[in-house]
Parts: structure tokens; sequence; C-alpha cells
């Protein structure tokens, strides 16, 4: 999907670690909703509430997932899931352009 439709866009930025992760919330008809985002070069750790489906847009990131002793690379086009609950550490060696799902 390249583009959301009917959606209610919150003007106000999430951003985290000094700005060099900023994202956008997107709430959607059914309550659902996902951020966008970019994510500057930088080591990062996220807690998650919900699980989390996270979808390259461009870039790459380098991500250890729970329970994972390596980290893995994703790229463009690629996608992961994060379970509720939990923390994941990213590496970031290029600009990276990402959409998270939250999934109640």
């Amino acid at each position: 999907m390249k583009e959301f439709t009917n959606v209610t866009a919150v003007k106000k930025a999430n951003v985290y670690f000094d700005g060099k992760v900023t994202s956008r919330t997107v709430l959607f008809p059914d309550g659902t909703k996902k951020t966008l985002g970019i994510m500057l070069p930088g080591e990062y750790e996220f807690g998650t509430g919900d699980k989390e489906i996270m979808e390259v847009l461009g870039g790459s990131m380098d991500v250890k997932l729970p329970g994972e002793t390596a980290f893995k690379t994703y790229r463009e086009g690629d996608s992961y899931e994060v379970p509720a609950n939990s923390k994941f550490s990213l590496v970031i060696r290029e600009v990276a352009d990402y959409c998270c799902s939250y999934v109640k």
C-alpha cells in the first residue's frame, strides 16, 4: 500500500533521541494506528506496549529483536514484528524511512 485514504493525521510529531527519530501518527476509521517516521544514523532501543509491525520504506536498519543474540539487517521492502511489552535494539547506518503498525 503506497498511500492511506480516509485517515486522520496528528499534526504534532513524536520526537525521540534528541530529534534523531521522529514520526507522525495516522489514525484509521476502524481505530487502528500507524506511525510514519524517519530515523537518522545512531543506536536506539525502544520498548513496546502493543505488538508492532515495522515496515522499512527506505534505507536500512540493523535490528536485534527480543530473544535474539545478533542483529539482522532489514532493507527497503522488508518488515519485521516486535512482540508486545518487549524491547528491541536498532543500529541505523543511513537514514531509514519506516511505517510502524500497532496491533492490539
